[in-house]
Parts: C-alpha cells; sequence; structure tokens
C-alpha cells in the first residue's frame, strides 16, 4: 500500500512540475500548444515537446474548435526562445472555418464509403445470385462430328467444326461474351463464347491457366479485326477439364515480369508458360534441328558420348566430381576427347551434349550446365577449321531465319530493340597480339595482381569485360586466333614456326562475347606425352585418347559451341539464363 501511495505521490508532484512550468512560461497546463516554426501537423501532439504546426492543425488532431489554443512568440529582442499566448481571434476563426471543412471532408467520405460498401453487397449478392443460377444451366453437346486437331492445324481447318483442347492464355468478358486465347504449345486460338455458352458457371468463374476443350467453327475475321493468325473459333460447346485456381492462389499472383528474379527462377515451371519464354524455346529447338541439317550438309555424323566421365579436358578446377561405385568420376566439361576417338571408324563427328563446369561465376553468360555443340575433323588445316566454323554458323542461321513463322518469334522477342542482323562473311579473323595492341590503342586497361589498372601485356588471358567491349565496338564476328601456349588447353598444336603460340580460336559476337572455343589437336605421340608431363596429367587414365596418336594419327581439330550463348546473341536476351529450360548456375539447381 504504501508503494501505491508513494507512486500516486510521485505523479501529482510531476503533473504539478508540468503545470508550474506552463505558468512560467506564460501559459495555462490544458493549453494545446502551435510553433509555426517546429511544429508538426502530422506528428504532434500539442505538447510543449512535440507542438502542432498550425491552429488549423490543433482544432483537426482534437477535432473540435474549443480548446485552448497557445501559439509560441517570436522571441523578444536579447532573448533566444519566444514565450507562449493564447491564439488571436482571427487566427482561431480561420482555423475553425478549415475544421469545418475538414469534417465535411469526412462526412462526404464515410457517406461515399457507406454507399460503396452497400452496392458492393447489392453486387456481390447479384454476382452471387447469377452464379447460382448458373449452376443450373447444363450444356449439351452438339452430335455433329468435330475433328480434333492441335491449334497449329487451325488455318487449314477453317470453316468446318472442331474439337481444340488447351490452357487459357487470355480471358476476358465483354458485352455478355466471352473471349478467350487458348494456347496448347503449336499455337494460339481466340475463341468466343456467346449466349448460354458465357452464362454458365464454369464460364463466369474461369481462370487463367484452366485447361478446356471446346468445339466449334473456325473462321476468319473481317477487315479490320484482329486475332492471333486473324481467324477465330466460334464455339458451340465447351467443358472445363482442370480448372486452375484463382484469388491468392491465381496465376498472375504466382508469376509476374515485377517479381524477384530469385521467385522467377522458383517459378520456372509456370515462367516457360509465357510468350517470351516458349518463344525462346521453341527458337532453341529451331536452331537445334538447323544445326544438325547443317551437319548433315557438311558430311558430318552425330554420336553421343559419355557425360559420366574419369578425365578433365578443361582443367580440375572446374570439374563436379561424385563417387561412381567407389571410384572417382565427374561430370563431363567436354566431349571433345571422346569425339576424337570416333575419327578413324566414323569420319567426321559431332554431339548435341550436355557440359558441366563448376567455376562459381555469376556473370550473365555463364552456365553449371549448357548445351554443348561440339565437332571434330580429321585431315584438315586451321585455315579449314576457321572455315567450317563460319559456314556452320552462316549456314545454321540463315536456314533459322527462312522459316516464317521462327523469324515471326525471333522479330517478337526483338521488339523495340531493333532486328536481328545475320552475320555476314567473311569473318573478321584477328591475332592474339594484335588484340593485346587494340585494346591497349583504346585505353581498355586490365587489374594487375593488387587491382591496380594498367595496360594489357603479351600473356595476359583477356577478360571477359575487355574482350566484350573490344568485340562490341568493332560490331562484328570475331575469330580470335594464336593464343599463347601457357594459357591455353594441354591438347592444342603449336602454330608452326612460332611455337610458343597455339592454333586455336574464340568466336567473338557482339553483345555476348565468346561463343566457340576451338583449336587443332596435337597429333604427335611424344609431342602428347611432353604435354601431359608439362601439365602434370597422370598420362595412364588417357590411354584410349593417347591411342589415337599410337594407331595411326592425323592432323585434326575441332571446337564446342554454347548453345545459350548463341541464343542470347540470336534473340538479344541480357542473360543465357533466359535461353535454358531449366537454368542452372552456383547455387541454383532447381526446380
Amino acid at each position: 500500500m504504501a508503494g501505491v501511495i508513494g507512486k500516486a505521490q510521485e505523479q501529482v508532484a510531476q503533473a504539478l512540475e508540468a503545470a508550474t512550468a506552463a505558468l512560467s512560461l506564460g501559459a495555462p497546463a490544458d493549453a494545446v500548444y502551435v510553433d509555426e516554426a517546429t511544429g508538426d501537423d502530422k506528428d504532434g501532439d500539442g505538447s510543449q515537446a512535440k507542438p502542432f504546426k498550425t491552429v488549423a492543425g490543433a482544432y483537426i488532431a482534437r477535432s473540435s474548435d474549443a480548446i485552448n489554443v497557445h501559439v509560441r512568440q517570436a522571441p523578444a529582442e536579447g532573448q533566444t526562445e519566444g514565450s507562449w499566448a493564447a491564439a488571436t481571434a482571427s487566427a482561431k476563426k480561420k482555423a475553425a472555418k478549415l475544421l469545418q471543412t475538414h469534417k465535411n471532408k469526412l462526412a462526404k467520405q464515410e457517406e461515399l464509403r457507406k454507399r460503396e460498401e452497400a452496392e458492393g453487397e447489392a453486387r456481390r449478392a447479384a454476382e452471387a445470385k447469377k452464379l447460382e443460377e448458373a449452376k443450373a444451366i447444363v450444356l449439351e453437346e452438339p452430335t455433329t462430328e468435330a475433328t480434333r486437331i492441335k491449334i497449329r492445324q487451325a488455318t487449314e481447318q477453317r470453316g468446318k467444326r472442331v474439337r481444340v483442347f488447351g490452357w487459357v492464355h487470355r480471358l476476358r468478358q465483354q458485352g455478355g461474351m466471352t473471349f478467350v486465347i487458348l494456347r496448347d504449345g503449336s499455337g494460339y486460338l481466340q475463341c468466343v463464347l456467346s449466349g448460354r455458352l458465357s452464362q454458365t458457371y464454369d464460364a463466369l468463374t474461369l481462370t487463367l491457366e484452366s485447361t478446356i476443350q471446346i468445339t466449334g467453327v473456325i473462321n476468319q475475321l473481317p477487315e479490320g479485326k484482329t486475332a492471333p493468325e486473324n481467324h477465330e473459333l466460334t464455339a458451340d460447346w465447351f467443358a472445363v477439364v482442370g480448372k486452375a485456381p484463382g484469388g491468392d492462389d491465381a496465376f498472375l499472383n504466382q508469376v509476374n515480369e515485377d517479381a524477384d528474379p530469385s521467385q522467377l527462377a522458383d517459378a520456372r515451371h509456370l515462367v516457360i508458360r509465357g510468350e517470351n519464354a516458349s518463344a525462346i524455346l521453341k527458337v532453341r529447338a529451331a536452331l537445334l534441328q538447323s544445326f544438325r541439317q547443317s551437319y548433315a550438309n557438311l558430311g558430318l555424323l552425330e554420336v553421343t558420348p559419355p557425360c559420366m566421365v574419369q578425365t578433365q579436358v578443361e582443367g580440375g578446377a572446374t570439374l563436379f566430381a561424385f563417387d561412381y561405385y567407389g571410384e572417382q568420376a565427374y561430370l563431363t566439361q567436354s566431349s571433345q576427347l571422346y569425339l576424337e576417338t570416333c575419327l578413324p571408324s566414323l569420319g567426321d563427328v559431332f554431339c548435341v551434349q550436355e557440359s558441366f563446369r563448376a567455376e562459381k561465376s555469376h556473370t550473365r553468360r555463364h552456365l553449371s550446365e549448357y548445351t554443348h555443340v561440339e565437332a571434330e575433323l580429321a585431315f584438315l588445316t586451321f585455315k579449314d577449321l576457321l572455315e567450317h566454323i563460319e559456314e556452320l554458323i552462316c549456314q545454321t542461321i540463315d536456314r533459322v531465319l527462312a522459316d516464317p513463322k521462327i523469324k515471326e518469334l525471333i522479330d517478337h522477342l526483338w521488339a523495340g530493340k531493333g532486328k536481328f542482323e545475320p552475320p555476314s562473311r567473311p569473318f573478321m579473323r584477328m591475332d592474339y597480339r594484335d588484340a593485346i595492341k587494340w585494346l591497349n590503342d583504346h585505353n581498355i586497361t586490365r587489374p594487375d595482381d593488387n587491382g591496380v589498372e594498367g595496360p594489357h601485356v603479351v600473356g595476359d588471358d583477356i577478360a571477359e569485360a575487355a574482350e566484350r567491349k573490344m568485340t562490341d565496338t568493332i560490331g562484328r564476328p570475331i575469330f580470335l586466333i594464336n593464343f599463347p601456349k601457357d594459357i591455353k588447353s594441354f591438347y592444342m598444336s603449336r602454330v608452326p614456326g612460332d611455337e610458343e603460340y597455339t592454333e586455336s580460336v574464340d568466336l567473338l559476337m557482339p553483345n555476348v562475347g565468346e561463343i566457340v572455343g576451338g583449336s587443332m589437336r596435337i597429333s604427335d605421340l611424344d609431342e602428347l606425352l611432353a604435354a601431359y608431363k608439362r601439365e602434370g596429367i597422370d598420362p595412364e587414365p588417357y590411354y584410349w585418347f593417347t591411342d589415337q596418336r599410337k594407331y595411326g594419327t592425323s592432323p585434326h581439330g575441332g571446337y564446342g559451341l554454347g548453345l545459350e550463348r548463341l541464343l542470347a546473341w540470336l534473340l538479344n536476351r541480357y542473360t543465357v539464363r533466359e535461353c535454358s529450360l531449366y537454368p542452372r548456375w552456383t547455387g541454383r539447381c532447381t526446380p
């Protein structure tokens, strides 16, 4: 009890102290304070420590003009702080008018809220009634025969009754009709539900990404109307196959272009349903098909090397290792060594295979798993190899562009960014040493081991940024050739008469950089054994590769092309991650 009395006495003392302080400043204890210099109508509370800024602000905060407002006066000469004085009659009159205006505004807002709430309730009730009544509408499928088609076949089926299955890609209801853009992967088709069809429960509750089957007749659109392929299906019956959720789980709440990149990566399985993502994957398929046709034209045979290996090609630091029945094994970095073994029996060969690199790189052109288009060719020169790569690229790209539907997809992906220009021949040839000179002549520097920027020197492994800046400035494909042996792989042959350099090539493309790496291969047995020793490689696991020089060697060369990088160049994509079905990069292996 003594504690409670003590606390009460302390509170009384504090109140008397505050009142005394207020009176000493010339203002009563029940005053609401306003300081036009330091006050704040939003965050103030009317105390001397946190005054309001205006009398109107005080009235509005208290919702009354019957309060005792005191305003801090300007300090008198020689004083640092002004005293408090009652607000003037004119200030209170003006503030009272503003308070009334504020109250009127609040009253109107409340009236509007109640009206909208009532209207909303009425609307919801009407919608609920409409939906309930819609459940009673049962559609009977017409008995007229309908040909089941894919959307890609729609043009040739105009005027006929057809049945189509697909996903609701777009949806709108207008004028008592429901317009659906249907997608089945082969194309897009506008479908129109009218009359009883648009009044059913399924039509009124249809959601994006629901699957439906629909029957009707496909007709060409009249002049002035637009739709995919310039036709639409006038439906006479439809049924929902699988309804996608609405509300918080609706498709557009899961995937939208403004979402965080990591969220989009997690939802990649949904992202690929979008027009851009699916267009990229369709062009990718066409590009692979075109590569295979080019290789057939050039006389190369496709083979399928293993992905699980026990040898390295591009250095041990980038290997993904795993236990293989108690032995050390790796995911392949390249199929090159296996392709070389095929030359004596199958002739020139190629493969389209996944390769894996464990380098922890987060650049926009690196993936941990990528599609590697590789080839090896026998009995050719370095000049022949460059001409082969040039022919392969140009022939493949020209064929892709010649397909009107694929060209339309490419143009769509370039929309607003210009248009794709196919490369002209011949590609520029630039010696590595000339590239070093070009970089220095154009003041493109490199950091040394201490991070200090300086000129490039012969022997540098030219950094990606510098290489790309050079390529973008020149603005055309570049065969960068003859790299120093110390920065290239052990199996690359030397330039005859210039043994410190290799018969090697990187093909550089504007906006992307390197898309192809290749070289002539060492064909001499003793030279290959010396290369193993120099690099500290145990030759024993490579016995099958070494035998290619022992049992009838040949001059030969080859290359590897990164499909995603080529696509990024072709489709003007910022990152190669957009060019893979399910991209894998450092820290990302889902979904």
